[in-house]
């Protein structure tokens, strides 16, 4: 049985008479990257408000670490780190100033986590520079060292490379992964940069309209997203014949109208259709197809994303 770190069961949160969150149903396994999914407004933000304590539901139940009730919760929080709505910093401060102030304010004990946490983000080496002067890259770095005082579980951070340039994109993305793997730390990153987030997430949850309206592995997104050569040929039991035979390769499938999907060639689409001609064969027709995630969660909610 896995361990989760989240858990929600019909989850609502209501702004005068609209639901920011309609019956949510999300379950985050311990050591994921959950990648959180939806248009600005569809509810990431207010879940995640309401996951760390700082929004109150109007129904349902959160579960944190298998905890539930008022109580349990106020103790498992202590357990979670959150950055929401981008860092809250104090511009007159450096990076040390920064986090002794919110170490002081969360009762953490121990001045020695401040240098820990800077060097755990690439931050150790700013020295008496005010955060005014920060780059925005270092602004959610410090943010992110700010979410990691008292060595959470579990991190919820809300745009976490929103406005960072491609440096700082890529630089938070393996600073992430290493927290991940290194430390174990459960993180669900909230994101409108769908391509961003295929390449670091490990589980998918998309909300539209407050509604949870699908989890899932990434295994189980590459599975619906898989790229393949589409063939329509006027034999298709010599087609695959040829497939098998001539380019040695089984991974294809046939449909039942005749087509087939062929999984392996995609980068020799050449060798491909040449083999079929060769054979005789009448290609009617022959493209590559597939998704990536932008646009199976376009299709998945039934429109433009305008995220």
């Amino acid at each position: 049985m896995h361990e989760y770190v989240l858990r929600t069961n019909q989850l609502t949160k209501d702004f005068k008479g609209q639901a920011a969150l309609n019956k949510v149903n999300m379950e985050i396994r311990k050591g994921a990257i959950y990648g959180f999914i939806g248009q600005n407004g569809a509810g990431k933000s207010t879940l995640i408000r309401t996951v760390t304590g700082l929004a109150f539901p109007t129904g349902g139940t959160i579960e944190l670490f298998g905890e539930s009730g008022e109580q349990a919760l106020t103790e498992a929080r202590k357990r979670i780190g959150s950055m929401i709505e981008g860092p809250a910093l104090f511009p007159h401060m450096t990076a040390a100033e920064n986090l002794e102030a919110n170490r002081l304010l969360r009762g953490i004990p121990g001045k020695e986590c401040v240098a820990r946490m800077l060097k755990q983000v690439g931050l150790e080496g700013t020295g008496r520079k005010k955060a005014r002067n920060f780059s925005l890259g270092m602004k959610q770095r410090l943010g992110l060292a700010i979410a990691l005082l008292g060595d959470p579980e579990f991190l919820l951070l809300d745009e976490p490379i929103n406005g960072l340039d491609p440096t700082g994109v890529v630089e938070m993305r393996e600073l992430l992964r290493r927290l991940n793997r290194e430390l174990g730390i459960t993180i669900l990153i909230s994101s409108h940069i769908l391509s961003e987030l295929h390449l670091v997430a490990s589980h998918y949850g998309i909300i539209h309209r407050g509604r949870l309206l699908e989890q899932l592995t990434a295994g189980e997104l590459l599975a619906k997203c898989q790229h393949y050569l589409l063939i329509k040929a006027d034999h298709p039991e010599r087609a695959a014949a040829v497939l098998q035979n001539k380019l040695g390769t089984a991974d294809f499938e046939v449909m039942q109208d005749g087509s087939i999907k062929l999984f392996s060639c995609m980068e020799e689409p050449g060798k491909v259709s040449a083999a079929l001609f060769s054979a005789g064969l009448v290609i009617e027709k022959f493209m590559p197809m597939g998704e990536d995630l932008e646009s199976y969660y376009t299709k998945r909610i039934g429109g433009h994303p305008h995220v």
